[in-house]
């Protein structure tokens, strides 16, 4: 059983920073990538960033210049830096992981269950 637990969510001020953070725990073989999505109102879900175990990161163009995402290897864990935050940003984030469970396993999804971000103007 695998889970990833966020956490960092909140209302903040427009113009504000907030660090959302994701760990993952349970049976974890390896981890392909790890990244955010997130949800406004009315809208569906998008790719916020993705960081892979090879290093590379790909941002939203709404993200680039503002958010930065990192992972701690060791912990298993994914962090989301935001700055800069506007009223657009106001969403549910939903961290994301890529894994193989086992060394039998495929490449296999999973998902947080979401922390709000609201972001006043």
């Amino acid at each position: 059983q695998v889970q990833l637990v966020e956490s960092g969510g909140g209302l903040v001020q427009a113009g504000g920073s907030l660090r959302l953070s994701c760990a993952a725990s349970g049976s974890i073989f390896s981890i392909n990538a790890m990244g955010w999505y997130r949800q406004g109102p009315g809208k569906q879900r998008e790719l916020v960033a993705v960081s892979t175990s090879g290093g590379s990161t790909n941002y939203a163009d709404s993200a680039k210049g503002r958010f930065t995402i990192s992972r701690d290897n060791a912990k298993n864990t994914v962090y989301l830096q935001m700055n800069s935050l506007k009223p657009e940003d106001t969403a549910v984030y939903y961290c994301y992981a890529a894994l193989r469970p086992t060394v039998l396993s495929t490449v296999l999804n999973y998902w947080g269950q979401g922390t709000q971000v609201t972001v006043s103007s």
